[in-house]
C-alpha cells in the first residue's frame, strides 16, 4: 500500500484517541498503585504502562489500522517490543525530570506519555501494523 498523507494523519489522530483512552488507564492503574497500595513509583509506572498498552494493542489492531493479519501473537509482539522501549524511554524521562531537574512526577509522566507516544505510533505505523 502507497503512502498517504490523509491516511497517515487520521491514523496518528485515531492512534491518539486509543493513546487517550489508554492514558487514563495509565494514569488510573499507576495511581492506584503508586497511592494507594504505595508501590515504588516506577514500578506502579511499569504496570500502569503494561496494563494500557495491552488495552491500546487490541483497539489499535481493530481500530485504528483494521489489521486482519492472522499472526496477532506476532504483531502483538512487536507491538510490546516497541512499548516496551517506550517504558524505558518513558521511565527515563521521568527519571530526569524528577530526581535530577526535581520537577513534579506527574508532570514528568505526563511529558513522557506524549514524547512517547510519537515513539510508538511511528514504529506502529512503519513496523507493527505496516501496510495496514
Amino acid at each position: 500500500m502507497p503512502f498517504s498523507v490523509d491516511s497517515f494523519f487520521l491514523k496518528l489522530f485515531k492512534f491518539g484517541i486509543v493513546g487517550l483512552s489508554g492514558t487514563a488507564l495509565d494514569f488510573g492503574v499507576t495511581y492506584l498503585a503508586k497511592e494507594k497500595l504505595r508501590w515504588n513509583k516506577y514500578i506502579a509506572n511499569s504496570c500502569g504502562f503494561v496494563v494500557a498498552v495491552t488495552d491500546n494493542y487490541y483497539l489499535n489492531r481493530i481500530y485504528t489500522f483494521h489489521s486482519t493479519d492472522p499472526d496477532v501473537g506476532w504483531q502483538f509482539g512487536k507491538f510490546m517490543g516497541v512499548a516496551l522501549v517506550g517504558l524505558a524511554l518513558n521511565n527515563l524521562i521521568i527519571f530526569v525530570m524528577t530526581e535530577k531537574l526535581r520537577l513534579n512526577f506527574y508532570f514528568s509522566k505526563l511529558s513522557a506519555t506524549f514524547i512517547v507516544f510519537l515513539w510508538n505510533f511511528t514504529l506502529n505505523y512503519f513496523f507493527t501494523f505496516v501496510g495496514r
